[in-house]
């Protein structure tokens, strides 16, 4: 089910290489220069087009980047296939801990950074940070939508290496989903996006690739 024979996957070199000091200040990097001189002119430019029919079209793709498909699905997966088939029982684990891994991630930051989301700036002109709030208005950075879109894409990359652009398309769409509605900033999706990535590799590489592929 899950041949790799005419594809390289990522060594394991890439799964040091995602979390490096130099990818992680890159990543910070996007972030603050978002932050600085994106984040705002982007959220008024999508404010002004989120109208009929595009919002019913992007609130429809936004639905994708929920947590609870892919946590119930792999899940499900696993008990399932859990003692007749250990490969697809293993994709099933693999696909519910990356996008458990990821959203408690992304939760926690924004646990810790307390950014004000996009409708605080357009019903308040509020647009900052206050540190350890837990309220949905002060959970804006990073998205956790965006992290479960690019850690499903990811897994799913990694599963089935030829269709890749396509996972990867469908994540990015997810997470444009996220700006195009106003719920969050584009600093707030690259931050998530990158947590969905790393936890997928992190994971694959260091628990699930023998299973999978062996």
């Amino acid at each position: 089910m899950f041949n790799n024979n005419k594809f390289h996957l990522p060594s394991m070199a890439d799964s040091r290489s995602i979390a490096s000091p130099f990818i992680i200040a890159a990543v910070l990097l996007a972030c603050a220069i978002s932050w600085f001189f994106i984040d705002l002119p982007a959220v008024i430019l999508f404010h002004a087009l989120d109208q009929p029919p595009y919002h019913d079209l992007f609130k429809a793709i936004t639905r994708l980047g929920q947590s609870e498909w892919y946590l119930v699905g792999g899940i499900l997966l696993y008990l399932f296939f859990r003692k007749t088939k250990p490969r697809q029982a293993a994709a099933g684990l693999f696909l519910f801990t990356t996008t458990a891994v990821s959203g408690l991630g992304a939760n926690l930051i924004k646990f810790i950074a307390g950014r004000a989301r996009p409708k605080l700036f357009f019903s308040e002109g509020i647009n900052g940070f206050n540190f350890f709030h837990i309220e949905h208005a002060w959970a804006s950075f990073p998205s956790g939508h965006s992290a479960t879109a690019f850690s499903v894409a990811m897994a799913f990359a990694l599963l089935w290496p030829k269709g890749r652009p396509l996972f990867l398309l469908a994540g990015a769409l997810i997470a444009f989903s996220r700006i195009f509605l106003t719920q969050h900033y584009p600093s707030d999706v690259i931050a998530g996006s990158y947590i969905g990535i790393a936890s997928s590799i992190l994971l694959y590489h260091h628990y699930f690739k023998k299973q999978l592929h062996d």
